[in-house]
């Protein structure tokens, strides 16, 4: 039996709660695979729409220092009133509101633009052991026959999240380095435990080698680039292709990754209560994902005890007001040791899951300008 697909059902409920005050782009341009999502815009512009943005608290107790415009998304969030997700299932955390949602909602609320869109996008069923799993693939309007290729693989802890929710992140690389940009909707705990996932994210990364030329792709020049989980299943991805055998990534992009097993580091004592991410909601995650705790420990999971050596040069971007802090600092820090070519960005004022906000939060625009420069360059040795 197909596996539920997550995608199409979010899109449905993604665009209802948009289309009201909405410019009607919206319909073509919010996550929807034949058309192209938009959270990304020019520097200037972005100071330009962002000036106006005041939160309307004091700054909580865990963010003393967060910026302005990442705080307005904050409180939209927390507007909502939805529960908990570490309280309530995997289904009903699915259903809730997202930080796209905030974004979306304090772009219209504040007459902040839609950006025009420079991909075409296109939806694409990628085989795998036991069913299949959905990607969209995001191409840049551009006359180059042959793009390079990035394979993205989006957050929400192994369990929530989709292409939607992570659509600006994928765009918005796609759009600056000039590369296809494959985005992957793994499949998700609790219904599919570990290690599935990290199969699933492996089986389309080998799918994209064998089928870059399809959708004007080089398969000669390929990375992997991920947030948050996804940022550990791109990890992941790299160190099965060295250990099977396979095409290395030309570069991997990890942007606040989990990468540790250990939930008592110095951020996560820090930022125990932060939002978007917390320490329970990555405990529920782990519940989901993994069922049995032990298997935090293993090498997918917990990157910074793994093998490194022989991975591809790499990029983390890390979030001042994030459990993942510490781990993603250190994952750069044991990359080095293995000998790997590591660059190491950390963005102060911001939060988790702030990279693909560029709309609204300016350190975001500047995070995909670098991770893309960074790209780019792989792709141009």
């Amino acid at each position: 039996m197909k596996p539920f697909d997550t995608t199409r059902f979010r899109q449905s409920r993604f665009f209802y709660s948009v289309a009201f005050g909405c410019c009607a782009i919206l319909f073509t341009a919010c996550g929807n695979d034949s058309g192209s999502a938009t959270t990304n815009a020019d520097s200037s512009s972005v100071m330009n729409n962002t000036a106006s943005l005041k939160p309307k608290g004091e700054d909580p107790a865990w963010g003393k220092d967060i910026d302005d415009e990442m705080l307005v998304v904050i409180e939209k969030l927390q507007s909502y009133g939805d529960k908990p997700i570490e309280t309530v299932s995997a289904p009903e955390a699915r259903m809730g509101h997202t930080p796209t949602d905030a974004v979306m909602d304090v772009m219209k609320e504040h007459n902040i633009p839609v950006p025009p869109s420079n991909v075409d996008t296109i939806g694409k069923d990628i085989p795998v052991e036991g069913g299949s799993i959905h990607a969209r693939i995001y191409t840049p309007k551009t006359t180059d026959s042959l793009h390079p290729v990035i394979v993205y693989y989006h957050g929400g802890g192994w369990v929530i999240a989709d292409l939607d929710t992570y659509d600006a992140s994928a765009k918005g690389l796609a759009e600056q380095t000039g590369a296809v940009v494959v985005s992957v909707h793994y499949r998700q705990g609790p219904e599919h435990k570990f290690p599935t996932a990290h199969n699933d994210a492996f089986a389309a990364y080998q799918w994209a080698l064998k089928n870059a030329a399809s959708f004007n792709g080089n398969p000669k020049m390929v990375a992997v680039a991920g947030e948050s989980a996804g940022g550990n299943l791109a990890c992941s991805v790299s160190m099965m292709a060295r250990d099977k055998g396979v095409q290395m990534p030309v570069h991997q992009l990890l942007v606040y990754p989990i990468a540790n097993s250990d939930m008592n580091s110095e951020s996560y004592q820090k930022y125990a209560q932060a939002k978007p991410l917390n320490k329970p909601m990555m405990e529920w995650f782990a519940k989901n994902y993994l069922g049995d705790m032990s298997k935090a420990a293993d090498p997918l999971i917990s990157l910074v005890t793994a093998n490194l050596k022989g991975l591809p040069p790499t990029t983390i971007v890390g979030a001042e007001i994030d459990p993942l802090q510490t781990e993603g600092k250190l994952l750069s820090d044991k990359l080095k040791e293995a000998g790997v070519e590591v660059d190491y960005k950390l963005y102060n004022g911001v939060t988790h899951e702030f990279f693909g906000m560029a709309t609204v939060v300016p350190d975001a625009k500047d995070a995909q300008g670098y991770a893309s420069g960074r790209l780019k360059n792989a792709f141009n040795k």
